[in-house]
């Protein structure tokens, strides 16, 4: 049970949120994870994902997004290297199609589904609770997105809150100064 753990450490620590809030995670640190030395064997499984997702109807391009980046190759020389960002779903996949004779993978498929499992609970759950009780657990979400964002700030050297708050509530509400008067438009959504 240790080493599951060890490991959910792992992919949690591999996991990236973009700036929707979205969780996702790069092919090529998963690759790291699940142990796989050679891009192009896994490169080998992430196709084989890609095929069980399209094969389920499933949209793959909505799990599987091309994140290619330019990396250094020595004496000032780059070159492109495929990456993908990746949903759950896709991470779901990769360890379904990986090679099952690995432990890590195994606890790959454990973790994944067990998470996966735990966002389908949580959402049926949701679905089940009154107005009020969606307002108070949408507030509280808030909070926590808030506690975090202030400790993030912080940790980069944030010193003003106020005014970096403002900031993002300008950014949010694209606040136009005319006159001395504040115009509010509608929340980009």
């Amino acid at each position: 049970m240790k080493n599951i753990d060890k490991n959910s450490a792992s992919f949690e620590e591999i996991k990236h949120i973009d700036e929707n809030g979205v969780e996702f995670w790069y092919a090529r640190e998963l690759q790291s994870v699940l142990d796989y030395k050679e891009w192009r064997k896994f490169d080998g499984v992430i196709q084989r994902a890609i095929k069980a997702c399209e094969n389920s109807n499933i949209n793959a391009s909505d799990h599987f997004v091309g994140a290619d980046k330019m990396v250094s190759i020595g004496s000032g020389a780059t070159r492109k290297q495929i990456d993908y960002k990746l949903t759950r779903y896709a991470c779901y996949l990769i360890a379904q199609n990986g090679d099952s004779r690995k432990r890590v993978i195994a606890l790959a498929q454990t973790y994944f589904a067990v998470q996966t499992r735990k966002q389908e609970i949580s959402e049926n759950e949701y679905r089940l609770l009154t107005e009020d009780e969606k307002r108070f657990y949408q507030r509280d979400l808030t909070r926590k997105g808030n506690y975090s964002l202030n400790q993030t700030a912080k940790k980069a050297g944030v010193k003003n809150f106020d005014k970096f708050h403002n900031s993002g509530y300008k950014g949010l509400y694209k606040e136009h100064y005319q006159q001395g008067q504040v115009l509010v438009c509608a929340p980009l959504l």
